[in-house]
C-alpha cells in the first residue's frame, strides 16, 4: 500500500500522544506520584492525628517508595561494613522510623498546598532524577527532588534534595559522631525520632 503525505502526517500526529503518554507513565514518576498522594493525605489529617500516629501511617509509604537499606548504608558511611548483619538490620529499622518521623514532623498540616511533579525525568547513569515542587496556596514553591534507582524491578528513592541540599549528605555528617557503634547510632536515631514526634 502506498503511503501518501496525508497518511504520513496523520500517522505522525496519532503517534505524538502515545509518545507523551509513554513519558508520563515512567515508573519512577509513578512511585513519586503515589508517595506525594499519601503525603498529602497525611498533611490533610494534620493535628487530628498525633505525630506518632502520622509516622505510623507514613511508615509503609516510606518503605514502598524509598530504598531504605541503600540510604541507611550511605548515611552511615564506612562504619557500615563493620556492623554485624543483625546490627545492620537494626540500624535500617531505626533509620526507617527516623525517615517517617521527619515526614510526620515536617508535613503536619494542610493549607491548600499542591505537589507538582515534572514529567521530564532526568536520567543520570543508573539513576533517575524526579523533580517536584510543593506549591503553597499563595503560589510560593519549594523544590523537593528525588534521586531514584531501580531495586527489584521497582524504582525507589535513594536520596532527597531540598533545593540543592542532599538529605543523606546532611544525615551522614550528623551521624558521623555516633557511627563507632551500631547501638550508639541507633540510640541517636531513636532520640531524634522521639524529639520530632513530641
Amino acid at each position: 500500500m502506498k503511503t501518501t503525505p496525508a497518511l504520513l502526517i496523520a500517522a505522525l500526529l496519532s503517534a505524538a500522544p502515545v509518545a507523551a503518554m509513554a513519558e508520563a507513565s515512567d515508573p519512577a514518576l509513578s512511585t513519586i506520584e503515589a508517595f506525594d498522594s499519601a503525603l498529602l493525605e497525611s498533611m490533610k489529617a494534620g493535628k487530628a492525628l498525633s505525630g506518632e500516629a502520622r509516622a505510623r501511617k507514613l511508615t509503609p509509604v516510606v518503605e514502598r517508595a524509598f530504598d531504605l537499606p541503600v540510604m541507611t548504608r550511605f548515611a552511615v558511611g564506612s562504619a557500615w561494613s563493620g556492623y554485624s548483619p543483625a546490627d545492620q538490620a537494626a540500624v535500617v529499622k531505626a533509620f526507617t522510623r527516623l525517615s517517617a518521623a521527619n515526614l510526620a514532623h515536617n508535613f503536619d498540616s494542610y493549607d491548600g498546598e499542591q505537589f507538582k511533579v515534572d514529567p521530564a525525568v532526568q536520567t543520570r547513569g543508573l539513576d533517575k532524577l524526579v523533580k517536584t515542587e510543593i506549591v503553597s496556596k499563595g503560589g510560593k514553591s519549594n523544590a523537593l527532588n528525588y534521586r531514584m534507582r531501580q531495586s527489584g524491578g521497582t524504582w525507589k528513592v535513594i536520596d532527597v534534595y531540598y533545593g540543592a541540599i542532599s538529605q543523606l549528605t546532611a544525615q551522614r555528617s550528623d551521624f558521623s559522631s555516633a557511627t563507632g557503634s551500631a547501638s550508639g547510632l541507633i540510640q541517636k536515631m531513636n532520640a531524634k525520632s522521639e524529639s520530632l514526634l513530641k
